[in-house]
């Protein structure tokens, strides 16, 4: 029975990994296959070659990325881009939607920001207790004139915004707003941070995989 078991753990170890990935690749191929929709039916792939072969949704929406990209990258491009965010600003409900979605992507996307390119150590959800963040900013205005009137607090105390995720999905999680001198910027990526929180620990900074720990002895 023991050896049954340990075949079982290690064909599980092997597999689950590998159907995992199979099963987000071929949700991402499928859905990025929706895309060809928008072409006419006489020039989807479909048509003109007489069968569905997947991943040309992948090569469409890659090269309408790339194109847009470009075009957004000229001066005739920026204007239109320009033209067309000022369009969407002045259609109520959109405009609130879409400037916000706008700044978080430029502050995530843009070389210049500093958006969830630190890790952060920080006590969370109690002092004593630690986890692992992404610093996502600084608090400002009445937010920080707040801040700093809480309790221990000094006129000029520095806050910053982290992202605390949840493992090991870490999709999901808690926006916090700490102190700088109660948080620690860690010296790891975030590739790393969040292939440690991902595998809850197991597997540390520089890819090597913690020990179990042994039980205490009597």
């Amino acid at each position: 029975m023991t050896a049954l078991r340990k075949w079982l753990l290690s064909g599980l170890l092997v597999l689950v990994p590998f159907i995992i990935t199979l099963w987000v690749l071929d949700w991402v191929v499928s859905t990025l296959d929706t895309s060809l929709q928008v072409l006419p039916i006489d020039w989807q792939p479909d048509a003109l070659f007489g069968m569905h072969i997947p991943g040309f949704g992948v090569l469409f929406a890659l090269a309408v990325v790339l194109s847009i990209g470009a075009l957004a990258s000229n001066i005739i491009g920026n204007r239109l881009v320009s033209w067309w965010h000022s369009l969407l600003h002045r259609i109520p409900v959109v405009r609130s939607i879409y400037s916000g979605v706008k700044q978080i992507s430029d502050t995530v996307f843009s070389d210049k920001g500093n958006a969830f390119r630190k890790s952060m150590l920080v006590q969370w959800p109690h002092p004593g207790m630690w986890s692992i963040g992404f610093l996502t900013g600084a608090p400002a205005g009445g937010v920080l004139h707040h801040l700093r009137q809480t309790p221990g607090g000094e006129p000029d105390d520095d806050f910053v915004s982290v992202f605390v995720p949840t493992t090991p999905n870490p999709t999901g999680g808690y926006f916090v707003m700490v102190r700088r001198r109660d948080c620690v910027e860690l010296a790891m990526s975030v590739d790393e941070a969040l292939t440690y929180i991902v595998s809850m620990g197991v597997i540390a900074p520089g890819g090597t995989r913690n020990a179990a720990p042994h039980p205490p002895t009597p």
